[in-house]
This record gives C-alpha cells, structure tokens and sequence, in this order.
C-alpha cells in the first residue's frame, strides 16, 4: 500500500433501518486487551444457541495473526479461480463454532494481520488489501466503517441474537473519531454496552473507574451494566468494590464470571497467550518451538500440547534450543523473511541444524517450511523491503512470495502412514524446487484427483508443507508420534474442543443472570 491513505470504493447496498432488525444486540467491551472478551463472548454464544436461539458473533476490527478461512459467496475468489474464500480471525471462527454455523467475513469484515512494528496486512470482508503502515491505516480506517455496519447488518437479518466483541480498551477517547469498533461503532449501530473488567490482572476499580471518567456522557449512558471476569477466591472480599464502582459510574454489577479452567483446551485469539505459556511437562517426547516474531496460526499445535507423551515447549527469545530436543517445529508466520533473520539473530538456526546432525526431526508449517528451503524471494516488496533471504538449506526448494494469496480448506492424505488429513491452507508464497518431487502430503486438487504438497528428506526426519490443521488429524497424529517414539492418547481433538464450549456455557449460565443479560440486549 502507498504511504497515503488508498480510496476504498464499496458496492453496498443501502444500509438496513435499525428499527427493523430482527436481532437483539448486546455488545461486550473491556477496559484492556486481554480481559477475556472472546472468551466471554464464545460461552455466550454456545449458551444462547443451547437454549434454541439463532446467535451470531461480530466483531468489526480484529488484530491477529491467529487466523482461520470461510466459505462465502460473496468473498473474493481465489487465484486459481477456486470458490471463493476469505479470513477472519480465529476468536470469531471460534465463536461461529460456539454457535453452530459456519464462519462468515462477515463476523470479523477488517482484520489487521501485523507484519512489521509498524503494520499489517489489512483484510477486508476476507480479502487481503495489501500492507499499510500504522499512520495511514488511521487515516483510512473511517473509509471502512460503511462495510463494518454493512455486515453487521447482514448478520442482525439472520439472528435472533448478536452477541459484539469490542477491541483492547473501549476507553481509548483519541481514538474515538476514528473508532469502528469500540464506542463509536456502538453509537452507529445504536448497540447498548457491557464492559468486562479482569480481575485476575488486579486493578479492577481503577480500571472501570477510568473508563467511565474517559467517556462523554452519551457513552456512559450506552453502557448498561459492568461484568468481572476471571475471579478466583471469595468474591465476598470484593463486593464492596463493586458497590464503590456502581455509586461513582451508577453503573450496575451485572456478575461475576470466575476462573473457567477450561479456557486451554480452546483456540487462543493472538499472540498473547504465548505471554504466559503453558507448558506441557511429564512426558517423553520433547517439542521444541522457536517463538517467532510473527507467528501466526500457532493454534496448530493445540492436539499436540493435548497429548500427555508430548512435552511441548515455546523457545522465547535468548534461549537456546535445548540439546534434549526430539522434533522441531517451524511454526508459520506473517513475515517469513523477518523471521528468517530472528532465527539467525537467535542462533536457532545453528541449533537446528546441529540438531539435525544428531538425527533429530525438524517439521514446517506455512511459513516454517519456507524457511527451511534454499532461499525466500520476495521481489514486489510484499511482506516488506523487496529483496531475498537464505534459508535454512534443510529441504531443496524455494520461495518466491507473491501478491496472490491462497485461501482455502482442504482434505487428503499423509504419504507415509496413509493418513487422513484436513486443514486448510492460507500463504502468498508459491515453492518450487527438486525436493517436491519427494512430497509430504497428497492433498484433493478439486476435480477428483490428487496433488502433491509440500517435500520431505528420503529419511523422513525432515519434512514441511503448506497445510495448517494437520496435527488435528486423530489418525495422523498418532501415527506421527509413534514414528518419533511417543505414544499417543487416542484423543478426539474436535470432540475435545466441542466438550470445552459446552463446559463453558455452563459455566457462563452458573455465574451470570443470561435472562437478564438477553434483556439488556436491544
């Protein structure tokens, strides 16, 4: 994208008249990133549609490298003509799921996919619009507002309830003229408001205190309650802080939301949750996985962190890969040039390959597996500088990034164990190279045959690919973790992840009043 703010030119149809909108509406805001809105708002979700309602989630602007593709007809065909597919973040996918429908652009139309300090890849309504620096993305993001009310819309026509996620602190007033996703979207689409405080991350009073004290009057009088989330103790303790916050905002404590242990058997929205990782430990085969700048879709190993044999270990920045390591894994990336050179900057990249010298198994995802080939070309400047990295030099392939982005869902086979696998594949970059003519995978090319993905070492110790989702493979995950001397559970991933959403309703139907709240939704 140019250093100045691009003309964004929509055919929209007229907006709806709010007055007939079939969905009630509630909107959930939090006085910081991190306070467990996505969370909040997925338990809802499958709670409401538990009880028959027809719920959608929404959430104008997300910022994630977390991922996940959809099906929409009125998303943007692929490059190589294929249905059309678009993106959205992975907290929404979630909440879709959490509501039993397939994920829409229109649940999350702007998502900002960070590449750089200073910006991101800008999707709209599924569609990669190019990279845009953080200034001019603040000068055009008012641009974007008609297709965010657009879709909102759209999902308000086929609900009976619309459950809105807001974005890091709904108190940021410099940002407020600018704002389609916190208090000014709620002023447009006329939703009223619950701010969710953490009272894990202390500082409870203070921060719903300040956010009432940063908005106007008019945004005050939009919110119609306070929720606390997190709690974990006597909550008698902390009642009169509540009553203290209700007699300053007058706003009402609509509950609290305690500790749900549940919350690591789901899919985390960002990056943050790497913050705090929580480490598998007791098992006999260690996992060791660099954590890149700009990881992205690093839910990929969630079956695996889920597996008791399995010893899964984050590497953060200044720590060595351990010698003990059995299997590295690539994780992807937004930005697989930047992180080639965080491998160097590491020494990752002379602990892998030492690592394996000594007969160690190495595996790429995305972004991983480009790093592992000869070089990654990047010549229109797509991802940053236009230029050509290395690369690790453990497969016999190569990169050039491109502008075309591949998006899609996709099924076929493991070649070694004859697995099934299914995923999806989302990357710009097309690999070439004598080492696909040794695949890893034989993937469904949509017109009844099969096509070749990704290369692998005629050991097998080595090998990467471009599908995401493969250790979610029941099948094929234990059949891999038997090849590299672990044994594996036996666990039912989805069955897993679909038990935790159903835990989590639960828990949200103990701990809040869901009458009152579907009251306050309008």
């Amino acid at each position: 994208m140019p250093d100045s703010a691009p003309a964004i030119k929509l055919d929209l149809p007229p907006l709806r008249d709010h007055a007939q909108r079939r969905a009630r509406v509630l909107m959930i805001q939090g006085t910081a990133s991190d306070v467990g809105k996505s969370m909040l708002v997925a338990g809802l979700c499958r709670a409401y549609a538990r009880r028959g309602l027809v719920v959608r989630p929404f959430k104008a602007q997300n910022m994630s490298n977390n991922a996940a593709v959809t099906t929409d007809t009125d998303a943007a065909p692929g490059p190589d003509g294929e249905q059309p597919r678009g993106e959205i973040g992975r907290a929404q996918a979630l909440q879709a799921r959490a509501c039993g429908v397939q994920p829409s652009i229109h649940m999350n139309p702007v998502l900002l996919k960070p590449q750089t300090n200073v910006g991101s890849q800008v999707v709209l309504r599924g569609r990669a619009l190019g990279n845009c620096p953080a200034r001019v993305y603040h000068e055009m993001r008012q641009g974007l507002m008609p297709a965010v009310l657009d879709s909102f819309e759209r999902l308000c026509a086929e609900a009976d309830l619309v459950l809105v996620e807001g974005a890091g602190s709904g108190a940021e007033i410099y940002l407020r003229h600018c704002d389609i996703t916190n208090m000014h979207f709620a002023e447009r689409a006329e939703v009223p408001v619950v701010v969710l405080g953490d009272l894990d991350k202390g500082g409870t009073m203070a921060s719903l205190v300040g956010t009432w004290l940063l908005l106007d009057q008019a945004d005050r009088d939009r919110v119609v309650g306070y929720i606390v989330n997190k709690f974990r103790g006597d909550f008698s303790l902390f009642e009169p802080a509540c009553d203290t916050i209700t007699e300053i905002t007058g706003w009402p404590f609509r509950g609290v939301v305690r500790w749900f242990e549940g919350a690591a058997r789901l899919p985390a929205e960002d990056s943050l949750a790497l913050e705090r990782p929580a480490e598998t430990s007791g098992g006999t085969l260690n996992i060791a996985i660099p954590r890149l700048s700009r990881v992205a879709n690093f839910d990929d190993m969630d079956p695996l962190a889920a597996e008791p044999t399995v010893n899964l270990r984050w590497i953060n920045p200044g720590q060595p890969i351990p010698a003990e390591t059995d299997v590295v894994i690539l994780p992807g990336s937004k930005a697989t040039r930047a992180d080639l050179e965080v491998l160097r900057r590491e020494g990752w990249d002379i602990d892998i390959k030492a690592h394996v010298r000594r007969g160690g198994r190495v595996v790429g995802l995305c972004a991983g597996y480009q790093m592992m080939g000869c070089v990654v070309r990047d010549p229109q400047g797509i991802e940053g500088d236009p230029g050509e990295t290395p690369g690790l030099g453990l497969l016999d392939i190569e990169t050039e990034i491109g502008a075309d982005k591949r998006l899609i869902e996709i099924a076929g086979k493991e070649q070694r164990s004859d697995c099934q696998v299914s995923g999806y594949e989302m990357h710009m970059g097309r690999t070439t190279g004598a080492g696909l003519e040794r695949p890893w995978l034989l993937l469904e090319d949509g017109s009844g045959g099969v096509r070749p993905e990704g290369a692998m070492t005629a050991d097998g110790r080595v090998m990467g690919g471009y599908l995401h989702g493969i250790f979610g493979a029941d099948d094929f995950r234990a059949h891999w973790l038997e090849q590299v001397g672990a044994q594996a559970a036996r666990i039912d991933f989805e069955a897993r992840i679909e038990a935790a959403l159903d835990e989590l309703a639960e828990h949200c139907e103990a701990c809040l009043d869901l009458d009152a709240l579907f009251e306050l939704a309008r």
